[in-house]
């Protein structure tokens, strides 16, 4: 069963410009994302970012499903 990312993400333009964000941090939900992509794990982010919890980076992983699920996407020209 996914996470329900809802809990744990919040955009308020008060903070990081309104970016997604871990709820009580400052780290962007992009951040976490990127930082998978760039091949680190879960335990790694986590060392990084010690007020992060698992729980939380799999919001954001889920957060990032969903805006991708429900986004428009053309072909890029090449």
């Amino acid at each position: 069963m996914r996470i329900n990312w809802q809990e744990y993400i919040s955009a308020d333009p008060e903070i990081h410009h309104g970016e997604p964000c871990i709820k009580g941090t400052r780290i962007p939900v992009s951040i976490i994302v990127g930082s998978i992509a760039d091949g680190m794990t879960i335990d790694e982010i986590i060392a990084s970012y010690p007020q992060l919890q698992k729980e939380t980076v799999q919001a954001a992983l889920a957060y990032a499903a969903d805006v991708i699920r429900h986004e428009v996407f053309l072909p890029l020209a090449g």
